[in-house]
Parts: structure tokens; sequence; C-alpha cells
């Protein structure tokens, strides 16, 4: 009696009550393109709109309160909008470049769920650079995710001289190393003229940090990239970690921008004032 009633509604629409979870994955090409082309419209909607900032940072540095990258850096405030590089880094002043795609798998009960990792490294070729990775079911979303984690990781890169301190800066100030799993690389200061002396992955990244001359030095399974990357990055990082000689001079502190603007935030990004802002932007 149950099988004669549930045989219909299997006949009728694909996967009755018998075989839900199968269904579930052979009907997966349909629901899901539809949801995609859904989120794909939606994004392209939220991208025409202005910035509208929803930290402090973002605040002051849309209202011009802060002038500049370096000063972030000097009270070392975390960057949660990729906007705020933006607006000091604007377009054409920042380059972007895939490193690598590739595809991930989870073993799930219907079989393999593919995603595409990306590895995007952003750069000013003078002084700044970053790197981002993000997972998505498509190659596209992927790409646009890792650049805006890239902008978010931008980081200061110090340079130096191998030798006199004749004309600018073109070289690492010191040795430094970067680790990330097996993967261990050493920078290394280089006379004027020698060109970055490294593999295809750290070339790309010192290259974006505006570093002219360099030796590095690698080891572990520098065939796995985004550790490669990753070791790189961090050996970039700690170019400002030393404290050379020449920065032995006098700090004179001064108050951070929080602390500085907090009359001015209170008065003019107090909650109902925001409510306001977002009111006339979404209306």
């Amino acid at each position: 009696m149950a099988d004669a009633a549930a045989a219909p509604a299997g006949d009728g629409q694909r996967g009755g009550f018998r075989g839900g979870f199968g269904d579930r994955g052979r009907g997966r090409g349909r629901g899901r393109g539809r949801g995609r082309g859904r989120g794909r419209g939606r994004g392209a909607k939220e991208g025409d709109k202005d910035w509208v900032p929803v930290t402090k940072l973002g605040r002051l540095v849309q209202d011009g309160k802060i002038k500049s990258l370096e000063e972030i850096y000097l009270f070392s405030l975390p960057i949660k909008e990729c906007d705020i590089i933006d607006t000091f880094l604007g377009a054409g002043v920042l380059k972007d470049e895939v490193l690598k795609i590739m595809p991930v798998q989870k073993q799930t009960r219907a079989g393999q769920r593919t995603r595409f990792k990306a590895f995007v490294a952003v750069g000013d070729y003078n002084g700044h650079v970053g790197l981002g990775v993000k997972c998505s079911k498509e190659v596209a979303t992927a790409i646009r995710g890792a650049i805006v984690l890239a902008k978010l990781s931008v980081i200061p890169v110090r340079r130096g001289y191998w030798g006199n301190k004749i004309g600018k800066p073109h070289t690492v100030p010191c040795k430094v190393t970067g680790k990330c799993g097996s993967v261990l690389v050493r920078l290394i200061p280089a006379p004027r003229g020698t060109g970055i002396v490294s593999a295809p992955v750290p070339k790309k990244l010192l290259t974006m940090a505006g570093i002219e001359d360099c030796y590095t030095s690698a080891s572990g399974a520098t065939s796995t990239l985004g550790n490669f990357a990753k070791a790189t990055y961090s050996a970039i990082a700690k170019t400002y970690s030393y404290l050379t000689p020449d920065l032995w001079k006098e700090t004179v502190f001064t108050k951070p921008p929080y602390q500085e603007f907090t009359d001015y935030l209170m008065k003019n990004h107090s909650r109902s004032s925001v409510q306001k802002l977002e009111q006339k932007v979404y209306g």
C-alpha cells in the first residue's frame, strides 16, 4: 500500500521518497546554477554603489583624516576593508597577478566536491606587497576573493643597500628568513645590477615589492607553490622587524588616530548618524 502510494511521487518528480540523498547529488547542477546566477547579479549591484565604511579606520580614511598607509602601519591598526587600500593605492597603482589556480577536493557521500583555490599577489612595485588565498566553487569567484584578501594583507617593504649608500635603496636591508610548512626562504642583499636571483614564485613577489637586487636561498618542498609564496611573503614582512642602527633615533610618540579623532568620530559618526547615512544610501 505504502509502495503503491510512493510510486506516483517517484514517477512524477525525479527522486520521490526513495533515494532522497542521491537526488541531492543528481539535481545539483540546475539548483546550484540558479543560485550562482542570483549571487552574481546581487554582487554586481553592490559593486556599483559608493563605499560606505563600516569601521572607524574606514571612516577616518574616507574623511581624509588619515593621509597615508604609513600612518596606519605606524600604529599597527588592523585593516578590515579593502577600499582603504584602494583609497591610498588607487586604480592603476596596485597591480595583481594570479600565481596559481588549483582544484581541491572533498570526499562526500555523493562523490567528490571540487572547488578551486586561487593564489594572488598584489603590489605597487614601490614598497607594498600582499598575498591572498581563496577557495571557491568557481574560478572567477576564487580570484576575486583572493584579490580582496591580498589587498587586506598589504604590508610595507623596507629596502636598503649593499655596500655604500649611493642612489635609491635597491635590495633588502639585511638577511631575512621566512618559513611556511617545510619551505624555508632566505633573502640575502645583493650588489646593484645583480637582479633577483631566485625561482619564479619569489621573483614575482620580490619584483612586486619593489626590490631590484636580491640573492635567495630556499629549502624544503618548494614545489608546493602555496607554502613557497607564503614563506617569501613572511620573509619580506620581516624586513621591518630588525632594529638596525639607522633606526636608533629617539622615537617621538604621537596619539593614535582613534584617540586623536575620538571627538570627531563621536560627533560625525555616532550610531544614529551612521544609520541615517545608510538609509540614504540604500533608500
